[in-house]
């Protein structure tokens, strides 16, 4: 394993997964809910599809890459669509007792939801395609060998933040009361449905940016 290639896809890692955005609302949302286990194995989710479109970018995929990228516009519409509908839920919903232990949502749905929102989300691998570059991993040769360690990290990487994340909110979990978790939801709720509304918004006012 090349240290240097999982070095720089753990910096990677975290550089896309630290900044604050819908997803990490939704895990946040989802820690505070049912218990930090459930934040994690959503953001294991959000995870993979990281790993995946770094492997995309990494082997040179150009077919694949090529069909996420030619047809953004679709799958950003999808993607602001179904936060703009998360974001409303979220806002709507009424927060039970808070429990001791975990919720009973099975955390293969936490999983699985979020691996697919961030899967469809096209600005991830145009994020990798900018970035790679400039980080020089863009490399001579994109074998099986070459990629893993760079993957690994990525992966590695992302997983640390969600873990760190998740375990901070889950640890003050006990200490919000009803009140608390209705304001949580409603804040989270409205930036969740706002950003869902402005990648629609940006589809419809400059369509001509992203074709």
């Amino acid at each position: 394993m090349d240290p240097g290639l999982f070095l720089q896809g753990m910096i990677i890692g975290l550089t896309l997964a630290v900044p604050v955005g819908p997803l990490s609302l939704l895990c946040i949302h989802r820690t505070v809910e049912n218990g930090r286990l459930h934040g994690i194995a959503s953001g294991l989710g959000i995870a993979t599809a990281d790993s995946f479109y770094a492997a995309v970018v990494f082997f040179g995929m150009t077919a694949v890459s090529g069909l996420i990228i030619g047809n953004q516009s679709l799958f950003r519409l999808m993607a602001g669509l179904v936060f703009i509908v998360i974001g409303i839920r979220v806002f709507r919903s009424i927060p039970a007792a808070i429990s001791p232990g975990d919720g009973q949502e099975p955390y293969l749905r936490d999983y699985f939801s979020l691996l697919a929102i961030t899967i469809a989300n096209p600005l991830t691998v145009i994020f990798f395609i900018t970035i790679l570059p400039g980080f020089g991993v863009v490399v001579q040769g994109t074998t099986l060998t070459a990629a893993l360690p760079f993957v690994a990290g990525v992966f590695l990487g992302s997983v640390i933040w969600w873990i760190i994340l998740c375990s901070s909110v889950g640890s003050v979990r006990s200490r919000l009361s009803t009140g608390n978790l209705c304001q949580i939801n409603r804040i989270s709720g409205i930036l969740i449905t706002c950003f869902g509304a402005g990648m629609v918004f940006l589809l419809v006012a400059t369509p001509g940016i992203i074709r």
